[in-house]
């Protein structure tokens, strides 16, 4: 995994989440990967208007209202541990970085499964088919995306031109990196001396939306939240007949009140 320590999220962290999350998985086994649950935090962070929290919890794990963890301990932990790591990615979004490689640049918490799967002897290789597993950052951008796919107004392009067109340019960058990586695998993702696990093409690919990123926070923090249309009805006169269909008039029915 790679970690970034902006704000200190440590390993043993990113355990604890993985823990709840198996957890939550033996009562729904549709409950995502951290991987996943990363990428739909980092739209989160990007996100127009902020989401209220039982909004995405019932979103991201299934969950009506924020139940299904096994006491308010666990869902206090996953909370706490969530928002530290929510600060913490838009703590390096927000930061003036010029290369991805900067210590202050956000890093996903993402997992090199092939890397993995390449480094084990060759008869552990041989029982597991190569074909299911996901390509690098893959799961963390179908989480970002799907996060997009749930608040489609937060994500609808602003109405300036040249912001929109850059808008779609960078849900485009996500969306390429939910493809499969079909090019054969030159590089270590997140070592130097590890087997050869994603294609090169794939690691600009993965680069390309990292800046995706920060360009869709940039876009909606100069734009600001949407602004909700509030339409209001008139009032009924006193003498008028109340508009709730009673039959009264409204000076003694809803207008008494």
């Amino acid at each position: 995994m790679t970690t970034s320590d902006t704000l200190g999220t440590r390993p043993e962290d990113f355990d604890a989440l993985d823990d709840i999350l198996d957890d939550l998985r033996t009562r729904n086994d549709e409950t995502p990967q951290w991987e996943f649950c990363e990428g739909f935090l980092a739209a989160l962070v990007c996100c127009r208007t902020p989401v209220v929290e039982d909004e995405w919890l019932s979103v991201l794990l299934g969950l009506d209202e924020g139940g299904g963890f096994a006491d308010e301990a666990q869902r206090s932990r996953f909370l706490t541990l969530w928002h530290q790591r929510f600060t913490e990615v838009q703590t390096a979004l927000d930061a003036d970085i010029q290369a991805l490689d900067d210590d202050r640049a956000y890093a996903p918490e993402v997992m090199d499964i092939r890397g993995a799967i390449a480094s084990l002897p060759p008869e552990e290789r041989s029982d597991i088919d190569a074909d299911e597993i996901p390509s690098f950052a893959q799961v963390w951008a179908l989480g970002f995306m799907f996060a997009v796919e749930n608040w489609p107004d937060e994500w609808a392009p602003p109405k300036d031109k040249d912001a929109a067109k850059l808008h779609d340019q960078c849900l485009e960058a996500i969306v390429a990196l939910t493809e499969d990586d079909t090019d054969e695998p030159t590089l270590s993702a997140l070592s130097e001396d590890g087997p050869p696990s994603v294609s090169e093409a794939r690691l600009n690919t993965y680069g390309e939306a990292l800046w995706a990123v920060y360009d869709l926070r940039e876009i909606w923090r100069s734009i600001g939240a949407r602004v909700v249309q509030v339409i209001r009805t008139a009032t009924p006169g006193r003498n008028d007949a109340c508009s709730c269909g009673s039959g009264k008039k409204y000076k003694k029915c809803c207008g008494a009140a």
